[in-house]
């Protein structure tokens, strides 16, 4: 017997495997009429000490951040999706994810990628396998 889904949470950074996961997550909320939120995460340590002090610098990253993720919002009602919400949070992937974003959204599922686009921590551990140990939810991850 399958699982049917209300709410779905993808998380996105443009890594392949994280675009594998937004195809499946819209297939998935294609088939169980469910609400698709996808989130991306602005990553702050991924900007030097200056970038991080300017209000500036931070403000464009996250507004080009919060642009690019209504691109995603847009595919997925191309897609004839009719709930969908786009999320943009600031912290460490896994951890904004598990303990900030699925309190909020309260999905069923959460897909992700199995690799980060970038950052260092993609070579010294998986955010994948964070999210995987510590969500309260069911977790697929794609690869």
């Amino acid at each position: 017997m399958a699982t049917k889904f209300n709410r779905i949470l993808v998380g996105v950074d443009d890594s392949a495997d994280a675009l594998l996961a937004f195809e499946y997550a819209l297939h998935q909320a294609k088939r169980d009429d469910a609400e698709l939120y996808i989130v991306s995460v602005l990553e702050s340590d991924d900007m030097s000490v200056y970038e991080a002090l300017s209000k500036d610098f931070v403000h464009g990253e996250r507004q080009a951040l919060e642009q690019h993720i209504q691109d995603y919002q847009r595919q997925a009602k191309e897609a004839g999706l009719t709930k969908v919400h786009a999320l943009v949070a600031d912290g460490e992937p896994g951890e904004t994810i598990v303990k900030d974003v699925i309190p909020h959204v309260q999905p069923d599922l959460l897909i992700i990628g199995s690799e980060a686009k970038k950052g260092v921590r993609r070579h010294f551990g998986s955010q994948a396998a964070y999210m995987a140990k510590y969500s309260p939810i069911s977790v697929l991850v794609i690869r």
